[in-house]
Order: C-alpha cells, then sequence, then structure tokens
C-alpha cells in the first residue's frame, strides 16, 4: 500500500495488538472440553455439507461441487486476526485513495506518522467488542495467510468462533449438540452459496469495489467516525450527545452513485442472509431435535436487545442493518418457495440479473413476477 512519510492509514498489526489485549475472555472450559467442541463443531461443519445441498438443491450429481474452502475453528484473538486480514484486503483501493487525499492536505504527513496509530489502537477496539459476537462466518475475500489458510483460486474460509458459540448456548441454556450444528448449517449454507453459484463472489467483490471507487470523503472525517465509535466502546461520550442523527459507518461516506450501489449490496447481503435463516430453519427438524427451541430463545435474545452503549454501537456500525437483512430476506425467500418452489426459488442464482433488487426483497411478488413472467397467486 502506498504510504505518506513510512505510515499507513491504518496500522494493522497495532490493530491486531490492541484487539487481542482488549478482548474479553471466553466462557471457562476445561482443555480436554476445549479439544472435545473444536472436534464436534467440524464434525457438524462436515455433516453440514450433505444437509445443506440436499435440502436446497443448490448443486446436484450434474454439477458436482468440491469445496476448497478450509473450515477453522477460532478463538476469538483468530477472529480478530482473520477479519483484520480480509479488511486490508477489501479497503486496500479506499484507504489509498484517502491516503493520496492525505498527502496533499497540509500536514499531512505529520498526521501519517500519527494517525495510522491512533486509527490502529481504535480499530482495535472496536474489533475487540466485535469479536464477542459473532459465532460464525463465511469470509469470502480472505486472503491465505500461514496462520489462517484459505481455498485456492479466491476460495474463502469458514470461521467457527467456538467461545461465543459455547457462551450463547449456555446462557440460552440449551443443548449444546443441537445448537452447534444450527449454527454450523446457517455458515454452511454461506459457504455453499458462493461454492455453487461461481460468478457470486467476482459479483459481489466489483459491487464492493465500485462503491468503494465512489468513496469522496475527507480521511480526517472518516476516521473521526472510527473514533467515536471507539470513544462509545469506551463510555466516553457525553451523556445524551447523539451521534450525528444516528448515522452509520457506511452512512456516512455514502455519495449518489454510492446509493445505488449500496441498495443492490443491501439486497443481495438480505438474500444471503434471509436463505442462510431460512435453510438453518429449514433442515432443522429433522437433524436438530430441539431446533424449535432454539429459535424461539435466539430470537428473544435478538429481541431483547442490549445495553444503551451496545445499541449505540450497533446503530453507529450499521449492525441493525444486518438484523433487518436477516429478517427481511427470510421474508422474502419463504414467500417465494411457497409460490414456486425451492428449484423455482434457485432460479435467483442465475446471474446477476435474477438477483432481487432492493425493492424486490419486500415484495417477492414483484420479483416472481418478473423472473417467473408470473404474478403471486
Amino acid at each position: 500500500m502506498t504510504s505518506i512519510g513510512g505510515a499507513e492509514m491504518v496500522d494493522w498489526n497495532l490493530a491486531v495488538a490492541t484487539a487481542t489485549r482488549l478482548v474479553r475472555p471466553g466462557p471457562e472450559v476445561s482443555r480436554d472440553e476445549a479439544r472435545a467442541i473444536v472436534a464436534e463443531l467440524r464434525r457438524h461443519a462436515k455433516s453440514s455439507e450433505e444437509h445443506v445441498r440436499n435440502y436446497t438443491r443448490m448443486v446436484g450429481p450434474e454439477h458436482p461441487v468440491e469445496h476448497d474452502t478450509p473450515v477453522l475453528v477460532v478463538d476469538r484473538p483468530g477472529w480478530v486476526r482473520a477479519n483484520v486480514a480480509g479488511f486490508r484486503e477489501i479497503l486496500k483501493p479506499l484507504l489509498e485513495k484517502m491516503q493520496e487525499r492525505r498527502g496533499s492536505t497540509p500536514g499531512g504527513a505529520v498526521f501519517g506518522a500519527v494517525g495510522g496509530k491512533v486509527t490502529g489502537v481504535e480499530l482495535g477496539m472496536l474489533l475487540s467488542f466485535l469479536s464477542s459476537r459473532v459465532l460464525g462466518q463465511y469470509e469470502t475475500f480472505a486472503p491465505a495467510t500461514r496462520e489462517l489458510p484459505a481455498g485456492a483460486n479466491g476460495g474463502g474460509r469458514l470461521l467457527l468462533v467456538a467461545p461465543n458459540i459455547v457462551h450463547v448456548e449456555r446462557e440460552l441454556d440449551v443443548n449444546p449438540r443441537d445448537f452447534r450444528l444450527w449454527v454450523c448449517l446457517h455458515e454452511e449454507t454461506h459457504r455453499t452459496q458462493f461454492t455453487a453459484v461461481p460468478w457470486l463472489r467476482d459479483h459481489l467483490e466489483g459491487e464492493i469495489q465500485t462503491f468503494l471507487a465512489e468513496t469522496d470523503v475527507d480521511p480526517m472525517t472518516f476516521l473521526e467516525r472510527i473514533r467515536e465509535a471507539a470513544q462509545s466502546l469506551a463510555g466516553g461520550r457525553p451523556e445524551g450527545e447523539e451521534d450525528d442523527g444516528g448515522r452509520s459507518l457506511v452512512e456516512l461516506v455514502q455519495t449518489p452513485a454510492q446509493r445505488e450501489v449500496l441498495g443492490r449490496l443491501t439486497a443481495v447481503m438480505s438474500l444471503l442472509e434471509g436463505h442462510a435463516d431460512y435453510v438453518m430453519d429449514g433442515v432443522g427438524p429433522a437433524v436438530v431435535p430441539s431446533v424449535a427451541e432454539i429459535r424461539e430463545k435466539f430470537q428473544q435474545r435478538r429481541a431483547r436487545g442490549a445495553s444503551r452503549l451496545d445499541q449505540a454501537l450497533r446503530k453507529l456500525l450499521g449492525l441493525d442493518a444486518k438484523l433487518r437483512q436477516y429478517r427481511d430476506g427470510e421474508r422474502f425467500v419463504r414467500a417465494v418457495v411457497d409460490q414456486v418452489g425451492m428449484d423455482g426459488f434457485n432460479r435467483a442464482w442465475t446471474s446477476p440479473n435474477t438477483l432481487p433488487t432492493k425493492a424486490e426483497i419486500s415484495k417477492p411478488a414483484d420479483w416472481i413476477a418478473r423472473v417467473h413472467g408470473k404474478a403471486e397467486a
């Protein structure tokens, strides 16, 4: 990455070190318990492949798909390292653009000597917060490292965050075996989406890069938003002060052209997340005996929300939008499958043109009419 005065916009190594130092300890387990949990998660990830493929019918004997994406059972620091590597890769064009702009401003070189480290610390604070909340993640744009292998030819990796899974299953007081398989079914659906639909990764990456290329934001303004999020995490925001109208980091950098791209990205992410939730619950009754109890308790946990601090951070980071994606996307998938069946729904994966728009996510009948040439009965 181009640097000014030898300094990057973000000190990524410092971000990892900060997050690792601040990350909350996971639930207490013995060494033998930890080994057993890791082994069970690996077994569930493997068994989920067949369950998801059979239910979704996204792949079949005539179109075999072999996963080249490794399954990594990680702790919270491992999740941080993986995500920093992914952020560094996908944000490279944006940060290079911001770096060039910074270099042309008065004092840019001086800021470069300090700003990268400051931002690294603040990003590390945010990652430490998030690292205790993610159960699993399919990393689509994951670069391979010595510690964190990734699939060949642009393949990603599937992360299962063991301490967080154990924490939530204990908090919900649900059957551990069932909950772990339930989580694996969701994440395996994401892996199947990208391996069974070869064009999806490049399409999504193209949309993201278009979004970033259109970004026109002052580096100090962008970094100030990260600083505000970090201050919220540390309790530094004065009581009663609002976070600039509730705008998220994503909303801050929008230009008119970006809003169009963001609408398409929102629709795709809603489809992916909603499809994973739908499949997770659809497969569940056959292989997860207590799936109804798990789903009810998990939904109650989401609905309860959290502290005022947690809610402020969720809004600032755009996490509330992600929860809406689960809900709206699942409703879309359910409505379409009810009308045209699973094979009819799978027409969505034919090409970028058959993906639902943001408006169609809310109105499945419009997607059915456009793609299938008929209105909802």
